[in-house]
């Protein structure tokens, strides 16, 4: 390691592919957790939401949604209130996401925006989302637009989560569902099969990979450093 000086050589670990291809397949129903981003009694992106939903369990997975009634503002509470708890318990036992949010004044709406604040970084000294997939939708009022799925893309980058390539942009939202609330075929139904099923491709693909695939060498070596100080401190 003479021509990299800066690098801790006990720490530096060169990607290989016998640790990213040996991980055992897991048998279990791939875990989805499904947020949406509206209150309203006739909400849009959590009609999208149980469509994908019903989509995801027909090919095999496991989905629960999440419903953002009672959650309160960020901060506005404490961690033990029950709806932060539930949120946070889902996001930890999730393997993949997927977030339907509302366009309002173009962006997300805040309460897709406060569902996401109220899942932390780390949890416990666990990354509840670092990891695990994710797909992002948003639902239009008026012409299609992609500001909300590009904002909620960054967030997915800030939690460390993999966002898949596809996405879903449904405008006019309330022309594309029936009396039942059911949503009437179409191109934008046939994308959002498009984007489960690339979901599902990618969380079979990177669960039992993710701590391989985010394991990071500034955090080994931190890490390391962390353990040096603790006992120097004992030390003293």
């Amino acid at each position: 390691m003479n021509d990299l000086p800066n690098i801790i050589d006990s720490h530096f670990q060169a990607p290989d592919t016998d640790s990213l291809f040996d991980a055992t397949p897991s048998q279990h129903p791939p875990r989805i957790l499904l947020l949406y981003g509206s209150l309203r009694k006739r909400s849009f992106s959590r009609l999208v939401v149980e469509e994908a939903a019903r989509l995801l369990r027909a090919m095999g997975a496991e989905a629960r949604i999440f419903d953002p009634h009672g959650l309160p503002l960020p901060d506005a509470e404490d961690a033990s209130h029950p709806k932060v708890a539930e949120l946070r318990e889902l996001a930890q036992w999730a393997e993949g996401m997927v977030w339907c949010s509302p366009e309002r004044h173009g962006a997300m709406s805040g309460i897709m925006k406060a569902q996401i604040d109220w899942i932390p970084l780390a949890l416990g000294g666990v990354r509840p989302t670092q990891g695990k997939t994710l797909a992002v939708m948003q639902v239009c009022g008026g012409s299609q637009s992609f500001n909300t799925v590009n904002q909620l893309r960054v967030l997915g980058r800030w939690m460390r989560m993999l966002t898949i390539p596809n996405q879903s942009s449904v405008p006019k939202a309330f022309l594309e569902f029936d009396d039942d609330d059911r949503m009437k075929p179409s191109p934008f139904y046939d994308r959002i099969v498009d984007v489960m099923e690339e979901l599902m491709k990618f969380t079979w693909l990177i669960r039992d990979r993710s701590h391989y695939l985010t394991d990071r060498y500034s955090e080994r070596k931190e890490s390391a450093e962390e353990v040096s100080k603790r006992v120097n401190q004992r030390a003293m």
